[in-house]
């Protein structure tokens, strides 16, 4: 996923890369403090963002465990390219045949 998306041509910060081993709340203000958007497969982040409107920058939740992946990172890039700047301030669901959005 992450290479995808760095080829796709897109700033990713992999936590696992160079922050071991932290929580979801450290993962969620190190991505406000940076300005990113987090893109997990952790149903833990989009309940943070709805729930608990602890994230504010955008969640995208990759729901769509069938896929191989290569193929949830194919799907994810692709709706990253599709979507842009309107994955900013809203929780998107990629699914196999669909993507939802909410707002934060």
């Amino acid at each position: 996923m992450t290479e995808a998306l760095r080829a796709a041509g897109h700033d990713v910060l992999y936590v696992a890369e160079s922050h071991a081993s932290v929580t979801d709340a450290h993962v969620a203000a190190l991505a406000a403090a940076e300005d990113r958007i987090i893109v997990t497969q952790d149903y833990d982040f989009s309940e943070m963002a709805v729930r608990d409107g602890a994230i504010k920058g955008g969640v995208v939740l990759i729901a769509c465990p069938s896929l191989s992946i290569f193929e949830r990172a194919v799907r994810v890039t692709e709706v990253v390219a599709a979507t842009g700047e309107e994955l900013r301030g809203n929780l998107v669901i990629v699914e196999m045949r669909r993507v939802r959005r909410r707002p934060l």
